[in-house]
């Protein structure tokens, strides 16, 4: 089998969505399926005349004996040709649905509705997704297959050795990540000694202004980093020196960022969006309702306030973390979907 992974431009983009498909290519390749990947031009996933034009010139341009697999990212601009997406037999990677990126219009969950129909197979990457899917779209659960992420054995975090507690909070700054919600629950922990590590790429500049201003309106800037996308040895570096992983997001197809933290062994802040919790135990965590500050102040004051909670938490953490499926399991699992298609 031949696959050509259709993804948004660039592939090298730091985030969840394209860490998991970086990782599924190179196993793939690993098990001997030829793989291209094809990065198309254009913004996604609101659909620009670019990206229209790169949509129909990606399935004209497929092989005859190459399979498509389309990121979800860029499944919106294929509405306009679903008949040629359709005679392709092109299979979807879902990662979640864009129409339930935080801000982003309607319109996205018609073009969707388009799209789903006329793949061959969808792939997702957890249950949660195709259960949403599943009864959105009445996708018949046989060309529905979940293919969850892996994650990398790590070493265990060694915290900050204090003063006060130093939080870890990853993911680019848009507004699904619910960065906002984090400041503003901090603001009303002041009384505690803490510091906040944000690592996350500024793909939304207005966005990620607004977040540094509000850091600056809640008085919270001194205690406030925001670190940047970073390269994997600063990453790491973040996650020695952390304390405390948390997490406001609105929304998660998967969240790969909790995995990561209980591979570390951290004991984890985090809100219920998606399936973020899914797989993080209750004994590793406080959790909260996507955007309920008042919930998410009270379960991190318990994590920064209760030095022994805390401890008791990071070793379920560790215990959780090193059960976690990992990536050449995952590959075999995804090479077995498309198989399946």
């Amino acid at each position: 089998m031949r696959v050509a992974l259709l993804v948004p431009a660039p592939f090298g983009t730091i985030s969840g969505g394209y860490l998991y498909d970086a990782r599924i290519v190179e196993g793939l390749r690993g098990l001997g399926t030829a793989v291209r990947v094809v990065e198309l031009p254009g913004r996604y996933p609101l659909p620009d005349a670019e990206a229209l034009a790169a949509a129909r010139d990606a399935l004209a341009g497929l092989a005859p004996d190459e399979r498509a697999v389309i990121d979800s990212l860029c499944l919106p601009a294929f509405a306009a040709c679903a008949d040629a997406l359709a005679a392709a037999g092109a299979i979807g990677l879902i990662h979640h649905p864009t129409a339930q990126e935080h801000g982003l219009p309607e319109a996205l969950a018609a073009q969707e509705a388009a799209v789903y129909p006329r793949l061959a197979r969808l792939i997702v990457t957890s249950r949660f997704t195709a259960a949403g899917i599943a009864a959105a779209h009445a996708i018949p659960a046989a060309r529905l297959g979940v293919v969850e992420p892996g994650t990398d054995p790590a070493p265990r975090a060694k915290g900050s050795g204090g003063p006060g507690v130093a939080i870890l909070a990853i993911g680019n700054l848009v507004p699904r990540k619910g960065h906002d919600v984090l400041l503003r629950t901090l603001a009303g922990l002041t009384d505690l000694d803490w510091s906040l590590a944000l690592v996350g790429a500024p793909l939304d500049r207005p966005h990620a202004d607004g977040l540094a201003a509000l850091a600056e309106e809640l008085g919270l800037a001194r205690r406030v980093r925001f670190a940047g996308g970073l390269a994997p040895a600063a990453l790491e570096a973040e996650w020695q020196r952390a304390d405390v992983f948390a997490l406001a997001t609105h929304f998660e197809g998967y969240g790969m960022v909790a995995a990561e933290a209980l591979a570390h062994g951290l004991p984890l802040a985090i809100t219920a969006g998606g399936a973020i919790a899914d797989h993080v135990p209750i004994e590793a965590s406080v959790v909260s309702p996507p955007g309920d500050v008042v919930s998410f102040t009270k379960g991190l004051r318990r994590l920064l306030f209760d030095d022994a909670l805390r401890a008791e938490m990071a070793e379920a953490a560790w215990a959780a973390g090193q059960r976690l499926p990992r990536w050449p399991d995952r590959a075999a699992a995804f090479l077995a979907e498309l198989e399946a298609a």
